[in-house]
Formats: C-alpha cells, sequence, structure tokens
C-alpha cells in the first residue's frame, strides 16, 4: 500500500486536495494579493528558484512579506526591519504558504514534505542530509509540525529524512491535522532572535 501510495495516489491526492483548496481559499488569496500590493509597492509575489525532487530547479510562487527597504550603501535591510506589518500577519498565520498550491497542482510540489530549501545550500548538505531531494518538497511536512522554524537545522534535516523513510498516507493525515493545529497556535514561525530562519553554514561551518 506504502508502495501505491508513494508512487502514483500521493500525487493524485495532491492534485486533488490543492485545486480543491485553492478553490476555497480564492477569495482569501485575492483579498491577501491585493494588501501586500499596496504594503510593497506593487509587488506581491516574487518568483524563487528551489530545489525540488531529484535537486531538480523549479520556482516556487511565494508572497512577499517584506519590502525592498536599502541602507545608504544600497544594501538590503535586515529581514525583521523589512517584514511589513501586513506580511507578519501573514507569515503568522500561515497564509504566505497559499500561493504555493499552485506548485502542488503543477506538480512541482506536495503537499506534505520536506520544505524547500534555497539552491545555495544544495553544496552544503551531507549524504544523509541530500535524501530529502528524494521525494517532492511540501506546503507543509515533519518537520513543520515538529518546531517550523524554532528547531535547529540538524533537527530539521533528521525530520525530513525520516518522513522520507516513512511516508505514509496515515503520516500524511497526521501531518495535516497537526498543520492546523500548529497554525491556530503561531508556533515555530521563527527562530530566536531572526525574523525567520538563520541561513544554513553546512556542517563543517
Amino acid at each position: 500500500m506504502n508502495w501505491l501510495y508513494r508512487h502514483f495516489l500521493k500525487r493524485l491526492f495532491d492534485f486533488i486536495l490543492s485545486l480543491t483548496a485553492f478553490i476555497v481559499l480564492l477569495p482569501v488569496f485575492i483579498l491577501v494579493t491585493v494588501l501586500l500590493y499596496m504594503a510593497n509597492q506593487g509587488k506581491p509575489f516574487f518568483l524563487q528558484p528551489r530545489p525540488g525532487k531529484g535537486g531538480k530547479i523549479f520556482r516556487v510562487i511565494k508572497y512577499k512579506t517584506m519590502n525592498d527597504q536599502k541602507d545608504a550603501q544600497g544594501n538590503l535591510l535586515p529581514d525583521e526591519v523589512r517584514l511589513t506589518p501586513v506580511g507578519r500577519f501573514v507569515r503568522k498565520t500561515s497564509l504566505d504558504e497559499v500561493p504555493q498550491l499552485l506548485n502542488v497542482i503543477k506538480g512541482d510540489m506536495s503537499l506534505i514534505g520536506p520544505r524547500p530549501l534555497l539552491v545555495e545550500y544544495l553544496p552544503l548538505y551531507n549524504q544523509v542530509q541530500r535524501r530529502r531531494h528524494e521525494v517532492r518538497p511540501g506546503i507543509t511536512g515533519w518537520a513543520q509540525v515538529n518546531g517550523r522554524n524554532a528547531i535547529s537545522w540538524d533537527a530539521k534535516f533528521t525530520y525530513d529524512v525520516w518522513y522520507v523513510d516513512h511516508m505514509a498516507p496515515w503520516l500524511d493525515v497526521k501531518i495535516i491535522f497537526l498543520t492546523i493545529f500548529k497554525i491556530f497556535k503561531s508556533e515555530g514561525i521563527n527562530a530566536e532572535g531572526v525574523a525567520t530562519m538563520p541561513k544554513f553554514q553546512g556542517n563543517d561551518r
């Protein structure tokens, strides 16, 4: 059953559930888009390259929750300074994940899986950490319901690889319900002292 789910049924459920969710959330999607359009000088979205299954690069669709304010030298200000009030609310309520339903519909992502991280991290992974790319990245995942940005990178990768080895229908259903619970509690949104999560520096730094 798990083999059938991993290689066929999971993608079918992803498509049906994400399309349904996007249709239901369309009014919210439009409202948040308008608010961010006004908060970010006409730029509610941005596309960012991320590695997917097998390390294949795709463009993730994200809400732009930070503005582009720069210092006198032309460098972007710190994340916590550029995070707009609207953007902070969108992150706190996890509405920033809604546009990624389009990535799931397209087939770049799954509803459940390791979060797609930055392309620049690819050469920094060790052999075990690299296994997170054996499955499609997800909007939410085992690491997200076990701490999200409030846990260490080592713990995050451990949870990701554990999910790869234990992917099953019951586990995905559990993650969906735990995600809803975490959203209402607003847990793990950021690591201590930063707006989101410190950059991954590799295992020997």
